[in-house]
């Protein structure tokens, strides 16, 4: 192996990592922006559906994405094991490995929807599902070899793909499990449940900015022209500027600026650059991420006033913005950028309107498809389950007690309930 192709490797490897490590990210992110009853829960259900959608993708996903099949779903390449050298490229298990870590942050976005009503079981059957039926056939439509790939689709890593899929199955999540306990009044009046840890949720956005880096950056699959550094700039630029605009329009609309929307701000640029951060020059990328800022407190705002309980915003934050990202490269995409990375010039540099197109035809067909496999799926499963959520008393509770025995704070709990028995004491 000679050096240029080492040193791929071991970039794609470590992208890989920082992709994973994102999942860290995603713990502390969701963690915060809910309950305290619930915090314990929803980290440990992280790494245990990591561990189901990595081994799902070994054993079908991969396949159905990358394998010989046809323009709908690959069908070869299961229980994947090839340990081939590296042919003047990445050797095949890295690879695996990079889109294995993908596979699972889709799914983790799609959690988002269940957050805090959700029972365990639901979370694991669905993991299953989502990993094998949902997941691999939007990413074979574009990045493998399917009918949106053909079209000249352009997705460079993944608004489309891992972004807006995640989102789609979280919007059928939330449909199917209905609001929270306590979110909306009998009367229609929206009750803010506000996250436990806005420093959590800081710290959480923190790691997932530089974990994009790997999500990104890495999709250039290699190091030897210096591409990935122009990735990284774009994808930097984008997530500064989603915030900034986000924390403006926040303090415009209420006279505050709010802590969560300049977190989501920063997210939402990060979604909205990654279809486009190979094909746009740096300046577009400000806009995307500007725009992708501003949208995501409208969309926030939107969907609660159409009664969707998102506690994590996944689907301002990945559905809406991720709509915008993958239209921005039909706006922006430069000649010389699609030539080099598929696709056609935005509609901006001349290109017309046939990539822009295109870009809404993905959308549309990919969020069809998610939307509509998750909901059968969720509906399927609480018709045989007879329900996938928690009772009413578990709800009031929290996750952490009712489906794991223990508080993830046991001693402020233990706090509370000593100074509650106190007072009953001396009452």
């Amino acid at each position: 192996m000679d050096a240029v192709v080492l040193m791929d490797n071991l970039w794609v490897i470590i992208a890989g990592i920082l992709v994973l490590l994102m999942q860290g990210g995603f713990i502390l992110l969701e963690a915060g922006s809910t309950r305290m009853k619930n915090a314990g829960h929803i980290a440990g259900k992280t790494i245990f559906t990591i561990g189901i959608a990595s081994l799902v993708f070994w054993a079908v996903g991969y396949g159905f994405i990358y394998g010989d099949g046809n323009k709908f779903i690959g069908l070869s390449s299961f229980f994947y094991g090839d340990a081939s050298p590296a042919d003047g490229g990445l050797t095949t298990s890295v690879d695996f490995f990079f889109q294995l870590a993908f596979a699972a942050i889709a799914l983790t976005i799609a959690f988002g929807g269940f957050a805090e009503r959700a029972k365990l079981s639901a979370y694991v059957i669905f993991a299953v599902l989502f990993s094998a039926l949902v997941y691999p056939v939007v990413a074979h439509w574009i990045w493998g070899a399917g009918w949106l790939k053909d079209l000249g689709k352009q997705d460079f890593a993944g608004s489309t793909v891992v972004h807006l899929t995640g989102a789609m199955a979280a919007l059928a999540a939330t449909i199917v499990l209905k609001p929270r306990l306590g979110k909306y009044g009998k009367d229609g009046t929206m009750n803010q449940l506000s996250g436990h840890n806005q420093v959590y949720t800081a710290l959480g956005v923190l790691i997932l900015w530089v974990g994009w880096f790997g999500f990104n950056a890495g999709s250039t699959f290699g190091v030897s022209d210096g591409f990935f550094g122009y990735v990284a700039l774009n994808t930097q630029l984008a997530a500064a500027a989603g915030a900034v605009a986000a924390m403006i329009v926040v303090r415009i609309m209420t006279g505050k600026a709010d802590i969560p929307t300049t977190l989501n701000g920063a997210l939402a640029g990060l979604v909205a650059i990654t279809a486009s951060c190979a094909f746009v020059a740096p300046w577009a990328a400000v806009v995307i991420g500007l725009v992708g800022g501003i949208i995501v407190y409208f969309s926030m705002k939107l969907f609660d006033k159409a009664k969707i309980d998102d506690p994590i915003f996944a689907l301002s934050v990945h559905g809406a913005a991720g709509v915008w990202g993958t239209l921005s490269t039909g706006f922006f995409a430069t000649p010389e950028l699609a030539e080099r990375n598929g696709g056609l010039a935005g509609l901006f540099y001349g290109g017309g309107f046939t990539q822009l197109g295109v870009q809404a035809i993905g959308i549309l067909s990919c969020a069809a498809y998610a939307f509509v496999i998750s909901y059968v799926i969720l509906k399927v499963m609480k018709q045989v389950m007879g329900t996938i959520r928690v009772t009413e008393e578990e709800e009031m509770i929290g996750l952490d007690m009712s489906e794991h025995g223990s508080y993830g704070y046991p001693e402020s709990f233990s706090a509370a309930e000593e100074s509650s028995s106190n007072k009953k004491t001396t009452a």
